[in-house]
């Protein structure tokens, strides 16, 4: 099988097509797939583009899709509708909100005035119905690990700084603890020495530019030395390009 591996997509759909245009995956005729590494929406401005493709992609089954700290975002938020999240401002500035309004073709006088029809149609939608139920947690192969930030880790204080220690059983973690690891930074835990062995884990949700800025000392973590390429560490391949930032979607393409 090969797999097309993105991750962070948040919304920005003509940067995902150009990026899987470069690597071939629109005439690949060989058994493949698309794997992305969460966080489909929240930032870019073409959502129904990109969710419908989505769909179109797993009507096909070409695509494995694993949870993002976004999609918990937005599940979070419906959650509390009732309790008004809608207007708090985390939920704005994350983008969340607005993938409300570009996937429910609504405006925030609809929110305002009839919150709960806009639910309706949320609730209704592809994204909410179809594609966030399909989100795995973790996809393994016999090489690889696929995450959105990283696997669950035990973590530690040790001389005032919070470290990451490898949990052998993270394959059985509970919700909480894949809930917090979406938010882990991997390319952080990689380097304190979580590790898989003999694997490689991919992940996303922490700009790649870190751990090259970090961990290689090339450029800055943004800035126009800024080096959103995938960062490669022992055990780890870290993808996410920041692409509302860099404009560019990083794709691997991976043999198994």
């Amino acid at each position: 099988m090969r797999y097309y591996v993105v991750s962070d997509v948040h919304g920005f759909y003509d940067e995902l097509m150009m990026s899987l245009e470069a690597k071939g995956f629109f005439d690949d005729e060989k058994d493949r797939k698309l794997i992305v590494c969460g966080d489909l929406f929240d930032r870019g401005d073409k959502a129904k583009e990109l969710q419908s493709f989505i769909t179109d992609l797993l009507e096909k089954d070409e695509v494995i899709l694993i949870k993002g700290n976004h999609e918990d975002l937005m599940l979070d938020l419906i959650k509390g509708w009732d309790n008004y999240s809608y207007t708090r401002s985390h939920h704005h500035s994350n983008g969340t909100v607005d993938t409300i309004y570009q996937l429910t073709d609504t405006k925030r006088f609809d929110l305002l005035v009839d919150p709960d029809l806009v639910k309706r149609i949320l609730v209704d939608t592809p994204y909410i119905k179809d594609i966030i139920p399909k989100m795995l947690d973790f996809y393994e192969t016999e090489h690889y690990i696929f995450v959105h930030g990283y696997i669950p880790t035990i973590l530690e204080k040790e001389n005032g700084c919070t470290i990451h220690h490898y949990d052998p059983d993270w394959r059985n973690a509970t919700k909480k603890e894949w809930d917090e690891a979406r938010w882990t930074n991997g390319i952080k835990a990689a380097n304190d020495k979580v590790i898989e062995k003999g694997k490689t884990i991919v992940c996303g949700h922490w700009h790649a530019s870190f751990g090259h800025a970090l961990y290689e000392g090339k450029g800055q973590e943004f800035g126009e030395d800024a080096d959103f390429s995938p960062y490669y560490g022992e055990g780890i391949i870290a993808i996410d390009a920041c692409t509302a930032y860099s404009k560019k979607v990083n794709c691997l393409v991976i043999e198994e």
